[in-house]
């Protein structure tokens, strides 16, 4: 990570670019950081650890400082760039497959997928899956996480398909209060025309998918790719016979499927589940 003191190297990371092109935008204008921070309300502090590469810039910074420095996306395409640069070798392909994607199919077995996934839920994933990471890099990991939905609410922004585990719905993560914000997220999410939620209700039983979890992107040309995960590894399929025979299984148990309004159903009993216990006056 670059310091106060040390240049930073554009070359050397997505991260150092974006601190360098910051710095290089606002001398043009003559800005100076109190200003900026005025101008699109972020804090001087936090402006300052973008600018040294100390800290990753918010998803919301970028689209106003395109908009500031009127630089056309600039902003927002470094930060795609940082994102993509986060990753593992082993999911960077998957990454930047799922960024040109039209139509996104999720199927989870366990947790509720990722673009779907509220800060709260997302931090308490993290925490436990590496309880010796700081607060800070718990957080840079929920923004990176939680950044990615914004593509959602684009008008050019994928179509999404989810399949749940009626399981999914009724595990704690993150204790009740979480959980439940997390399954309202969930029915809000499911508003969206470009978006369907469906539930797998645990009387279906076993089927193809279950001891996995599937993501299959249809790409602009229309090429179908399949990215399965299990525990601490993952693959990603590009081959279209064997993409296609993970297709058949989705399209299959999405048949067996409850509706989206049975599902929607499903998600608000689950949510009684973890109502906040009401104390009864004498």
């Amino acid at each position: 990570m670059a310091s106060e003191t040390q240049k930073l190297d554009p070359a050397r990371s997505a991260r150092e670019l974006y601190g360098t092109e910051l710095r290089r935008q606002r001398q043009l204008a003559g800005v100076s950081l109190d200003r900026l921070s005025d101008i699109v309300n972020y804090s001087k502090t936090q402006l300052h650890g973008v600018e040294t590469a100390e800290r990753l810039p918010l998803p919301p910074l970028s689209s106003k400082l395109d908009a500031a420095f009127g630089t056309g996306g600039l902003f927002e395409g470094l930060w795609s760039i940082i994102q993509r640069e986060r990753y593992p070798d082993r999911y960077r392909r998957f990454m930047e497959l799922a960024d040109q994607a039209t139509d996104i199919h999720e199927y989870a077995g366990h947790l509720v997928p990722g673009l779907l996934q509220t800060p709260a839920y997302a931090r308490a994933l993290l925490r436990v899956g590496d309880p010796e990471a700081s607060g800070e890099e718990i957080e840079r990991k929920v923004e990176l996480r939680v950044g990615r939905q914004g593509r959602l609410g684009e008008g050019d922004g994928p179509r999404l398909w989810a399949l749940l585990e009626e399981g999914v719905l009724r595990r704690p993560v993150g204790g009740p209060a979480t959980a439940r914000e997390q399954l309202q997220a969930l029915l809000s999410f499911a508003e969206s025309p470009r978006i369907e939620v469906q539930v797998i209700p645990c009387a279906h039983g076993e089927h193809a998918l279950l001891d996995s979890t599937l993501t299959l992107l249809t790409l602009p040309n229309t090429t179908a790719v399949a990215y399965v995960e299990s525990n601490y590894s993952g693959q990603l399929i590009e081959d279209p016979a064997e993409a296609m025979k993970r297709r058949r299984a989705y399209d299959l148990l999405r048949a067996n499927a409850l509706s989206p309004r049975e599902s929607a159903a499903m998600i608000e009993a689950a949510m009684e589940g973890f109502n906040p216990c009401e104390q009864q006056s004498d």
